[in-house]
């Protein structure tokens, strides 16, 4: 817990409401949505430099944004419902959100950044402390916390996870940043929330009286680390996992090189079967070694690269038995897989949990590209048919997720490095660093960023428990292509 002297002080709080009333009916809740309803708030925020505006003007420009954001996105300003058949809704009811006025003046950017672990005064700059979606009935949706530091600021936001998923979340939250620096709503990435797909059910979902838990420990004693995964590294490891040479000189000549080999193969191959002819000429001038001939083998991507490598280095960490199943999910994004295919930025929750399992032992006396193969051919099978299985697979059965590690043998991958976490700016640039709250960590909870730099680096918010920790930060195929970020 951070010491009392560095401890945000509450210096206001009040409620923000939208700057025009909504036009929204009730939002059913969809077969995405209603397993969330036992899971906490999402709690993610942005750090930034210290602003050019004084605080005394910027807190009304903040409160100003946010209420133009809220006309957008109605929902967040509502409540949710639940009728009497049992159908939970949000009603846009535009009966506000929290604002949050906090002062941390003892701690510097620096102090925040430095440490090897995640800084624990993270923690306080978000409201709704494992608050549980249930919740959202009784209690607003969404809250912002802005936190003055001594070089900075912080801006958290705490947003009902029933509501909404990581893309929507992305999409108001930098929506928010644009109308803070821009005085119209011209803005285009607009939400959508119609109610019309196959995610929306008849099925009812059964709630004990009170409201549902959380489905693990939440004060279970767990570290957590931000891993770093230079552009460089993720092209030498998707190199190694599909099984090709990766020369320590002249690594993006042949990064681009492979790229215009692969763009020409389908076309090359009906041309004298030369699909391989660019890859090879290089490396007979470049190599002493036989290049390995392209073939249409499947090709595992940069991030199933990563996240193999993980599932390797935390079960290897973890010393299970060799019989013990492991389980690797992944959070999978379905407005696009499904048909016809939702609106880019349909707004709520669509997304469903894949599951990959392997022993302890196939995981790690097999090689890098078999785990990753695993995870690539279950990615790649969740096609619109899949979505579809696991809505009816949910429909005979209505139930809340199961979030956590209850066999100690699980890892959640969740968020996208896809997302556009550092694509927002208030006004006095872009954020130095993205950090989560305590919300929904358990042992093996990681979340996937984009790096900073914008370049294709990865960052992985890794929470584990404390002896597999450290056991990770020593395994040399790990520590190889990550590195602890500062």
């Amino acid at each position: 817990m951070p010491s009392s002297a560095s401890a945000p002080t509450l210096l206001s709080k009040c409620t923000v409401f939208p700057d025009q009333p909504s036009t929204l009916g009730n939002l059913k809740l969809s077969v995405s949505d209603l397993p969330m309803l036992s899971c906490h708030y999402i709690q993610k925020g942005c750090l930034f430099t210290q602003p050019s505006i004084p605080l005394h003007t910027l807190i009304p420009l903040l409160k100003s944004a946010l209420s133009r954001t809220l006309s957008l996105f109605p929902p967040l300003a509502g409540r949710l419902t639940t009728d009497s058949h049992g159908y939970v809704y949000i009603a846009c009811n535009d009966a506000g959100v929290d604002f949050i006025h906090a002062n941390a003046a003892a701690l510097r950017v620096c102090d925040l950044l430095s440490p090897l672990d995640v800084h624990e005064c993270f923690k306080e700059f978000f409201t709704f402390d494992r608050k549980v979606s249930y919740t959202g009935h009784y209690s607003p949706i969404l809250a912002v916390q802005v936190t003055e530091l001594a070089d900075g600021l912080f801006i958290g936001c705490a947003v009902n996870h029933a509501v909404t998923d990581g893309t929507s979340f992305w999409n108001f939250f930098n929506t928010f940043a644009h109308l803070c620096r821009a005085s119209s709503k011209s803005f285009r990435n607009i939400p959508d929330f119609h109610r019309d797909s196959a995610l929306i059910s008849d099925a009812v979902l059964r709630l004990p009286e009170g409201g549902p838990q959380v489905t693990f420990d939440s004060h279970a004693p767990l570290r957590e680390r931000i891993f770093s995964f230079s552009r460089e590294a993720i092209q030498k490891l998707k190199a190694m996992t599909n099984n090709r040479r990766w020369p320590e000189n002249n690594g993006t000549a042949v990064e681009l090189m492979r790229k215009q080999s692969n763009d020409q193969f389908h076309h090359a191959k009906e041309n004298n079967g030369k699909a391989g002819t660019i890859l090879e000429n290089w490396f007979k001038v470049n190599s002493n070694s036989k290049p390995q001939t392209v073939t249409e083998t499947v090709e595992i991507s940069s991030f199933q690269s990563v996240c193999a490598l993980l599932w390797r280095a935390v079960t290897r960490a973890r010393k299970l038995p060799a019989s013990k199943t492991t389980t690797f999910r992944m959070a999978v994004n379905c407005r696009h897989r499904m048909e016809p295919k939702l609106e880019p930025y349909y707004f709520g929750n669509a997304i469903q949990s894949v599951p990959t399992y392997a022993s302890a032992c196939d995981v790690l006396s097999r090689d890098l590209r078999w785990c990753a193969e695993q995870l690539n051919a279950n990615v790649k099978a969740h096609d619109d048919a899949m979505v579809r299985r696991f809505i009816d697979d949910w429909e005979q059965k209505p139930r809340c997720f199961p979030l956590g590690n209850p066999d100690g043998a699980s890892i959640t991958m969740g968020s996208s490095p896809r997302f556009p976490m550092y694509d927002n700016n208030f006004g006095w640039g872009r954020p130095l660093a993205v950090r989560s709250g305590r919300a929904n960590k358990f042992d093996g909870k990681i979340s996937a960023f984009p790096g900073r730099d914008g370049t294709g680096t990865v960052d992985l918010e890794v929470v584990l428990a404390p002896e597999t920790m450290e056991a990770l930060e020593s395994d040399p195929e790990f520590t190889k292509y990550a590195t602890c970020q500062l």
